[in-house]
């Protein structure tokens, strides 16, 4: 398949790398640091089973892009809309769309912006950029993929990758519920550059998780959104199956770049305030990462 990967980050290199390991043809639209790298060198696909440099393209716009087969939109939430204006007018018809963000909305704002459709995809993987052009996997790697005419032959895509994938009977629960997940983790993990495992060994930092968990979770119901009574166990477990794992916006503050937290427990706290639910730990989480993010803008000078 002709694949083209919009957002050549952690996310969007991992998958488009594991599809490019498989046969596909892919194209990675990034940043010019890993642009670059990955026209000299090949995306470096660093993971548990195999380490590598993939011959791949990669360009810093889509100007130049031929309709692809399918897309894979990976960039941040804020960056959604911009994403949609450069694939506008370059689908096929039958292009299949795939939307591997964080937030609950994405599909949607894409969608309205191509006037094309958007399949929601929920991604559970642990990744970073280690280094231009260089992917490195620290654990998980699943996708939930919201129901159409195109999930099944898509599915069996992935899965010929190595991708575990599921359709979703009910991608609304399935995207709030990985919603959840960011709003106990994030925040945390941002603020304090601390990875999952030692987090949740801190005092007092259960009761935090569980609070915002707990906050979302009737957030998410107010919506109709039928929440998993289980949901606050498996997050608890999370860093057990991940404890290296730093969340992507620890990420994205340590590199200087603007967070995702008012699409993750920001969301939340506007639904709240829409639905009368009180969220003061979701928004003193989101004000802790606007702090953070004011203050490496503005260091002290000393």
């Amino acid at each position: 398949m002709q694949i083209v990967v919009v957002g050549a980050g952690a996310v969007g290199c991992y998958y488009g790398g594991l599809l490019l390991r498989d046969g596909h043809d892919v194209t990675f639209i990034g940043r010019q640091v890993h642009v670059d790298a990955i026209n000299a060198h090949g995306l470096l696909l660093d993971t548990k089973d195999f380490k590598g440099h993939l011959p791949a393209k990669a360009a810093t716009d889509t100007t130049d892009l031929a309709p692809p087969d399918l897309v894979l939109v990976c960039v941040k939430s804020a960056d959604t809309e911009a994403a949609g204006r450069s694939l506008a007018g370059r689908l096929k018809p039958e292009t299949s769309v795939l939307s591997l963000q964080n937030g609950v909305d994405n599909a949607q704002r894409l969608s309205a912006v191509i006037g094309h459709a958007v399949i929601p995809v929920v991604v559970y993987v642990g990744s970073e950029m280690a280094g231009p052009g260089h992917v490195r996997h620290h654990g998980g790697g699943d996708l939930a993929i919201g129901p159409s005419a195109a999930s099944e032959t898509l599915a069996r895509t992935f899965q010929a990758a190595g991708i575990g994938i599921t359709i979703a009977d009910d991608i609304g629960q399935t995207l709030w519920s990985k919603l959840i997940i960011n709003c106990a983790f994030n925040a945390l993990s941002a603020v304090a550059g601390i990875a999952y495992g030692p987090m949740l060994q801190v005092e007092g930092t259960r009761e935090v998780v569980t609070r915002a968990v707990q906050e979302a979770t009737s957030v998410a119901r107010a919506c109709g959104v039928a929440i998993p009574d289980d949901l606050i166990e498996r997050i608890l477990n999370i860093p057990n199956i991940m404890p290296n794992q730093m969340s992507s916006t620890a990420q994205d503050l340590a590199r200087g770049k603007p967070s995702e937290i008012d699409f993750l427990n920001g969301h939340v706290v506007r639904k709240g305030a829409e639905l009368g639910i009180p969220t003061p730990t979701n928004q003193a989480l989101q004000v802790m990462v606007k702090l953070a993010e004011r203050g490496r803008a503005n260091p002290r000078a000393d």
